[in-house]
């Protein structure tokens, strides 16, 4: 069974409370539930991890054995280059996810460049698109 990393970066905790005509709504709680209701129907084990500490993150990365990772860098997107070189040395690819599309409000991702892919803009579907993403790159 493919395995996947699902990384929540800095401020994630705060969905649902703020921005909410960007992120919408929901709350990482709820993020999380759909995303393991994802990994159910596409038959992939998910590991879900949140730090607001770019270290754990980091950490989390280079210690974790699996067939591939999203992330949300959330507040990582810019001006994190230890977690950049991270994603690079890891194993395994790794998606980059958002709920938005950052490029529509100017922000251009550091992240994305050392990931397989990018999904932007398509809610929390792009949770099933990066996990559907990974178990067909990992086949």
């Amino acid at each position: 069974m493919t395995k996947v990393l699902v990384l929540h970066g800095r401020g994630m905790e705060l969905r649902g409370t703020k921005d909410l005509d960007i992120f919408g709504p929901m709350k990482l709680p709820e993020y999380d539930d759909n995303i393991r209701k994802y990994a159910s129907e596409l038959g992939v084990e998910v590991e879900i991890f949140h730090s607001n500490e770019e270290s754990e993150v980091v950490a989390k990365i280079k210690s974790s054995d699996v067939d591939g990772a999203l992330i949300n860098p959330a507040g990582y997107t810019t001006g994190h280059p230890d977690l950049v070189e991270a994603i690079k040395g890891a194993s395994f690819p790794t998606m980059e996810v958002h709920m938005s599309n950052p490029a529509s409000r100017g922000r251009v991702s550091e992240v994305a460049p050392a990931c397989k892919g990018v999904i932007t803009g398509f809610g929390i579907t792009g949770y099933y698109l990066g996990l559907k993403g990974v178990k067909e790159l990992t086949a």
